[in-house]
């Protein structure tokens, strides 16, 4: 018994920061490793080890600021003692520790312990020392030059966007070099140095600015108190109780990631515009960039409107800032700091915009989101990776509702398509038809009864590519013809791009968000549409694992054909809800946490792309999932933890009780919403907003009852 309240205690004593580990993830399964972010949350300043992977032998020096998602870092930093190195910045490292705001390590060669941390715009170093001789760092990258003891120089980022860095020391340095690599001498008998710097996207200046208001002086141990503290601010907003220590750390680690973007670059309230290439007043309202919509609208930004609504509505007002900014006015689709880099497919701002709306929140201008997104959807062409004007291709789908596809070995005629990434027919026609439903909710929300109409029509599209002989949606010429022959794993080259994007047919026959009752009864009825739903996760791969992930490396965390590594998949498991067999859902989500998100070195399935992947084991672990952002409905699923308490915004607390639930009483036996009998496997995201509880009795059997009748089904777009 004193065992058990000593660990009680201990348990307790933990705070949430401490179950993260932002390691998981550092060893990929093909693709790119999930980096270990050292930063505030949403912070500008982020930076992670200079290195490839987890197992990387050496480090390239040291990071001062990764100014986009996956990048590397704009400025390095590399510390010796002794004599000057031959080759600067390739060092063996051990005794590594990272945490979401601290970041120590040991350069072995000059036996250097290195200490880190950061502010949202500034960071400091510390350096301790061990042999004897010189004291040198060298900075490299952009233009670089030391004045009055601090270095201070800019790096250009592309269309006109420049980082700036200001770095002070608390020793006196000498310079020799200036331009890419400064190298500053410092006394040789320090035992210790530190360097705190401040960068911007606004000028150097600012950066100096940034520096002397975040880290006054060179105080390492009160920066790291301090984003400590906000860390446990930002994920105590979801307490959970009960799992496994490994449970806990994956939900955690989970929740931190979907902190790292959009960033906040507001800096004394103004803010650089990559969009336009000036300095604008943020009037109060933080400026946020650095998103990839295909991938975080799905879940992601959706958690952030019941986590974080006055941050998300400062996110949704800078999307329809970088609208109003850009040249053509269109919504962006990947806006970074130096603009929008338009990559994938579809233009899911409109999700976005619709999604915080629909749900209550205010702050932007709804009606110049309509505009940037309607532009966005009827003046720029639908085609992957490419920003441009509507071609011939678009005005094809405005004629027949359908994106056409070339058949095998055809000659591409259009020479806006991109060499690489194709037409990706389905999923560009697809993903126009759930943003036109989006557009369409909009325009009806505006009183605009006719865009309202047309866009309605558009969301319909889809039907255009079902093939109602095998069950898919399938891609067609520009005659109307069904490509044949066809395989859904493996047509298309790599990726499947020439007809899909990055998944295959298997994947996209399940691409309907915003009406998946439309999508049933396209199917034949519920039953058919949960046989086509088992058959996913138990079709093989068709092919050897070699062959299979030669043509399709992003098709990763496999489950039959289903793709647990990327995010089109992430809504499947939860579509079994909509056609009276929720159980399925509710035993299929657990094994996939199980099986591909795991407080491991490579318990991320796939790329995690900013909170994309996250997201989904944040949601799912709580117990439910919004499978159509812009609808009231969160789908309901299998709570890993015995209670999760989420602290809303407006000083409500809204708790997920799950009674019994283990490994293996993962099932929904009953549920009462508020006290009240529920019997639908869905609930509305008022009733989260508005507090109280959602109860559900968990069991290891399934209750095949609960949810099943046609009028429980949760409600998609159309009704």
């Amino acid at each position: 018994m004193l065992a058990a309240v000593a660990l009680g205690l201990a348990l307790a004593a933990k705070s949430p920061v401490d179950w993260v580990n932002p390691n998981v993830g550092g060893i990929s399964h093909l693709l790119v490793p999930t980096y270990p972010t050292v930063s505030l949350p949403n912070g500008m300043l982020r930076v992670y080890p200079n290195r490839d992977s987890f197992v990387a032998s050496r480090l390239s020096g040291l990071p001062l600021v990764v100014t986009g998602h996956r990048g590397g870092s704009a400025f390095s930093l590399s510390p010796f003692a002794g004599a000057a190195p031959l080759a600067v910045g390739r060092f063996a490292y051990d005794a590594e520790h990272v945490c979401p705001y601290r970041y120590s390590v040991r350069l072995e060669d000059d036996a250097i312990d290195v200490d880190f941390a950061p502010t949202r715009r500034a960071a400091v170093y510390r350096f301790a020392f061990e042999a004897d001789g010189p004291r040198t760092l060298v900075l490299n990258g952009g233009e670089l030059s030391l004045k009055d003891g601090v270095a201070s120089g800019s790096r250009p980022l592309g269309n006109g966007t420049r980082v700036y860095l200001a770095m002070a020391f608390d020793a006196p340095p000498q310079a020799s070099g200036s331009g890419p690599a400064l190298s500053l001498t410092f006394p040789k008998d320090l035992k210790s140095l530190s360097a705190r710097y401040g960068v911007s996207f606004i000028s150097v200046e600012q950066a100096r600015k940034n520096l002397d208001a975040e880290i006054p002086g060179f105080d390492l141990e009160r920066v790291a108190r301090a984003g400590r503290d906000a860390w446990n601010a930002a994920l105590g907003k979801v307490e959970v109780e009960g799992g496994s220590d490994d449970e806990r750390s994956a939900f955690y680690t989970a929740l931190y990631r979907t902190y790292e973007r959009m960033v906040d670059v507001s800096e004394d309230g103004r803010y650089f515009s990559g969009f336009d290439g000036k300095v604008h007043e943020d009037g109060g309202v933080p400026f946020y960039t650095d998103d990839w919509s295909w991938d975080t609208f799905r879940a992601a930004h959706p958690l952030g409107v019941l986590l974080n609504p006055k941050a998300e509505s400062a996110k949704v007002a800078s999307y329809v800032r970088m609208a109003q900014q850009s040249r053509e006015g269109w919504m962006p689709t990947f806006p970074s700091v130096h603009g929008d880099e338009h990559l994938m497919n579809g233009a899911h701002g409109v999700s976005i915009l619709w999604d915080a709306y629909q749900k209550g929140l205010r702050g932007f201008d709804l009606a110049a989101g309509y505009e940037a997104c309607r532009r966005a959807m009827t003046d720029s062409t639908m085609l992957p990776w490419t920003r441009g004007p509507a071609n011939r291709l678009d005005a094809f789908y405005k004629e027949r509702g359908y994106f056409p596809a070339l058949r095998p070995g055809e000659r591409e005629t259009e020479p806006a398509v991109h060499g690489f990434e194709k037409r990706q027919a389905v999923p560009v026609s697809l993903a126009a038809s759930y943003d036109a439903w989006c557009l369409a909710q909009i325009a009806k929300a505006l009183g605009r009864t006719e865009d309202a109409a047309l866009f309605a029509g558009w969301a319909r599209n889809y039907r255009n590519l079902y093939n109602p002989a095998t069950g898919f949606f399938h891609p067609k010429d520009e005659a109307g013809a069904f490509i044949a022959p066809f395989d859904y794993r493996f047509s298309g080259g790599i990726g499947a791009r020439d007809y899909y994007d990055e998944n295959n047919g298997w994947t996209y026959r399940w691409d309907v968000q915003h009406d998946v009752a439309g999508l049933v009864r396209l199917m034949g009825g519920p039953e058919r549409f949960v046989a086509n739903l088992d058959q996913t996760f138990e079709e093989p791969l068709g092919r050897s694992r070699y062959e299979f992930y030669s043509q399709l490396p992003d098709q990763t965390g496999n489950v039959g054909q289903f793709s647990m590594g990327n995010e089109p998949s992430l809504h499947i498991p939860y579509l079994y809800n909509y056609a009276g067999a929720p159980w399925k859902t509710q035993k299929r989500v657990r094994s996939l946490l199980e099986a591909w998100f795991r407080n491991d070195l490579m318990g991320i399935p796939g790329d995690e792309d900013g909170g994309g992947l996250s997201a989904f084991v944040v949601f799912s672990s709580m117990g439910f999932y919004p499978v159509t952002p812009g609808t009231d409905a969160y789908n309901i699923g299998s709570p890993i933890f015995r209670r999760v308490t989420i602290r809303l915004e407006n000083g409500k607390r809204f708790t997920i009780e799950a009674r019994g639930a283990s490994h293996d009483a993962k099932y929904v036996r009953s549920a009462r919403l508020n006290g009240f009998p529920w019997n639908k496997p869905w609930f509305p995201y008022a009733a989260a907003l508005a507090g109280g509880t959602l109860e559900l009795t968990m069991g290891d059997r399934p209750n095949k009852a609960w949810g099943a009748a046609p009028q429980d089904a949760p409600p998609s777009g159309f009704r």
